[in-house]
């Protein structure tokens, strides 16, 4: 385990990201040699959650024993996060866009993290650029506002407070929260899990109405000036987000496939 590749410790905080969450909604949880999956169940048509962690030999018999899974959950909506891109989820009613870069830092301080408040500027509106830790109820539920609204997670909307983050999500070991505001509103969010091997970086987010004011780099540089220096940082980047993480010191380790079955016909 202590020879872990940085794509494979990227990929087991992916799992294990899942899985707190998982023990937050009750949702049941199967993890093999190879892979990670969470029944989701956060609506009737909610996307199941599988992450391949390990690279495999022989594609077809994984693909058989995901449809296996799929099968046995009657699975309706997935998100299959593929690292190694060998995977042909097609003959199963799946497709995949751009593979998404799998990024990480590697361990060590920010040459100038960005703690407390940030000096007001022009476009800011009067106000200055806060970042803190969510440590409280309300807070929380801010944070998950902004993931919903900021993204958006269309499939969240309208937010409803509990209904992707619950309550009992922030009480898992290793993982926090981080809140953005300018002038006292909220601005943007993420979410890091620490697994112990590595810091994984989730949602990124920032609102609409508070974008290009460096709200994401902001509370990026906050969340990584205060996870541990001596483990990698590792995320998955959205085309927007790659040129700022790169900036902050993350390179490319891999790219994943991420398969999807596509949202039943509505009535």
């Amino acid at each position: 385990m202590d020879n872990l590749s940085r794509l494979e410790q990227a990929n087991d905080n992916a799992a294990a990201f899942w899985l707190a969450q998982a023990r937050a909604h009750g949702w049941r949880q199967l993890i093999r040699p190879g892979f990670t999956a969470v029944r989701c169940a956060r609506t009737p048509n909610d996307a199941h959650r599988v992450v391949v962690t390990r690279p495999y030999e022989q594609p077809a018999l994984l693909e058989g024993e995901l449809a296996s899974l799929l099968e046995d959950w009657s699975t309706t909506r997935l998100t299959l996060e593929d690292p190694y891109l060998r995977l042909d989820m097609t003959r199963y009613g799946c497709v995949h866009g751009r593979a998404m870069p799998v990024m990480v830092r590697e361990p060590g301080p920010l040459e100038a993290p960005l703690l407390g408040a940030l000096p007001s500027s022009g476009d800011l509106g009067g106000g200055d650029l806060m970042v803190d830790e969510a440590l409280d109820a309300e807070a929380f539920a801010e944070v998950e506002r902004a993931v919903v609204d900021g993204f958006p997670i269309t499939d969240r909307q309208p937010w409803t407070r509990g209904g992707m983050l619950p309550e009992r999500l922030r009480h898992e070991s290793g993982l926090r929260a981080w809140r953005a505001r300018i002038g006292g509103d909220l601005a943007g969010a993420c979410l890091t899990y620490d697994d112990g091997r590595a810091t994984g970086v989730y949602w990124v987010a920032t609102l609409p109405e508070q974008r290009s004011r460096g709200v994401a780099r902001a509370v990026l540089e906050t969340a990584l000036a205060a996870a541990d220096p001596h483990r990698p940082a590792t995320l998955v980047a959205t085309m927007l987000g790659e040129p700022l993480y790169r900036k902050l010191g993350f390179a490319v380790e891999g790219r994943s496939h991420w398969w999807s079955l596509p949202e039943p016909s509505k009535p």
